[in-house]
């Protein structure tokens, strides 16, 4: 009989307890997963700090240093300002040319638009009716003087016969009264005489002052009528270009900074002329034609709140055609320091005109500034708001926030287009 041998009930129990202190976290295979838990954790922390914690403090950093913009410092040069007007040249001397006797027009003796003197033929009327009159008057005037001898004589002779009492009072006072009356005739048969002398010299239409005449309003052959009033024939007209006005308004604004400019001794003027300023033609980029204000008027016209202001330029070429448009500047300041920013660093805020500087600490700082004229390659004259020291964006405005900060590059204003 074969027995069967059963292991002891202790040694399966053991067996059983040493399999679970092999899976007990205690053990070697627990410590292994726990290490890897702790790396991943510190991989996770180190991500979240690079890409969180120092990538805000980049961006912060960059947040505080601004958008990048360019700055200068307002140029500085010796200039007069001017103001600047639009108007229109015209002549200084300008004659209708009509006609002063009656009759028919014989010749024309100059070509339309010439350069005429004073004194020169232009027209001839037909003069033979007026030689006629003139041959007649000169014969009245030779009766009138052989009535007058004849009256005289007779005169002479009463006055005999009275003395010795041969011929009646009344008698010689008729003589005297026919004496006085043949003296009346002969003077104004003289007086006829000149008038008919006159409307000979008027056939011959002369040039009354020199200039550039127009083209002839008559031609050969036609009737023209003589007279005094505005029923005369026009016949031409003449103007004077040498020298030659210019005419343009001013506003009561600038009329009265004028004024107060002239009263303060920074321009010197007076009221009838000697302010010396310069011109150009609508075409000219240059003020090299200089002259001077003769005229302002004594009132301003208070339908357009301007007056009128008139200036005398040389114009010996005879370039300027009366008629042109023109523009002229006045000296608004005397000679001085003055500041220049590019007209583009202006901004407008409503009625103000703003300059955005930037200060010491790299922060925005928006200045009101008063503008002056435009001056140069388009360099804006500041008259007050900033300093020479201060440090002005003159490129990059579309980035900048006012008490915003910015990262300024550094840039000069280059003032050598402008004149002094």
């Amino acid at each position: 009989m074969v027995e069967t041998k059963q292991k002891p009930a202790s040694t399966a129990s053991a067996n059983k307890d040493a399999a679970s202190k092999s899976d007990a976290p205690g053990s070697g295979g627990g410590r292994g997963f726990l290490a890897i838990l702790v790396i991943a954790a510190l991989v996770a922390g180190g991500v979240y700090y690079f890409f969180f914690m120092g990538g805000g403090e980049q961006q912060q950093a960059q947040q505080q240093a601004g958008p990048p913009v360019t700055v200068a410092k307002p140029a500085v040069k010796d200039i007069t300002e001017w103001s600047d007007f639009t108007g229109q040249f015209q002549a200084k001397e300008a004659v209708d040319v009509r006609a002063r006797v009656s009759g028919y027009l014989e010749s024309i003796h100059f070509v339309d638009g010439q350069i005429v003197k004073k004194g020169d033929l232009l027209f001839v009327i037909e003069p033979r009716p007026y030689e006629l009159a003139l041959d007649s008057a000169k014969a009245a005037l030779e009766e009138a003087k052989a009535q007058l001898r004849l009256a005289e004589a007779q005169l002479k002779r009463t006055s005999q016969l009275r003395q010795k009492d041969f011929a009646a009072q009344a008698t010689l006072d008729e003589r005297q009264a026919t004496v006085d009356t043949a003296r009346a005739t002969v003077e104004s048969s003289e007086a006829a005489l000149q008038q008919a002398k006159l409307n000979l010299d008027y056939t011959h239409v002369i040039a009354p002052m020199s200039g550039r005449v127009s083209r002839h309003e008559v031609s050969v052959g036609n009737l023209v009528i003589g007279g005094t009033g505005g029923n005369a024939t026009l016949l031409t007209d003449i103007v004077s270009l040498d020298p030659i006005h210019f005419v343009f308004n001013v506003s009561e604004a600038d009329g009265a900074e004028y004024k107060r400019l002239i009263e303060s001794g920074e321009v010197k003027a007076e009221r009838n002329g000697g302010l010396a300023v310069e011109g150009q033609l609508i075409d000219e980029k240059t003020w090299d034609r200089e002259g001077v204000i003769d005229f302002v008027d004594n009132q301003y016209d208070t339908s357009t709140g301007t007056i009128t202001m008139r200036a005398q330029f040389p114009n010996p070429d005879m370039h300027i055609t009366p008629g042109q448009f023109g523009r002229v500047r006045v000296p608004a300041s005397a000679r001085k320091p003055t500041l220049l920013v590019p007209d583009a660093a202006v901004v407008t805020d409503q009625s103000s005109k703003l300059l955005f500087t930037v200060d010491k600490d790299n922060n925005v700082v928006p200045k009101v500034v008063d503008l002056g004229p435009i001056v140069g390659d388009n360099l804006r004259v500041i008259r007050d708001g900033i300093g020479k020291d201060d440090t002005v964006i003159v490129d990059g405005l579309m980035r900048v926030r006012p008490q915003g900060s910015v990262t300024p590059e550094d840039s000069e204003i280059d003032a050598s287009s402008v004149t002094e």
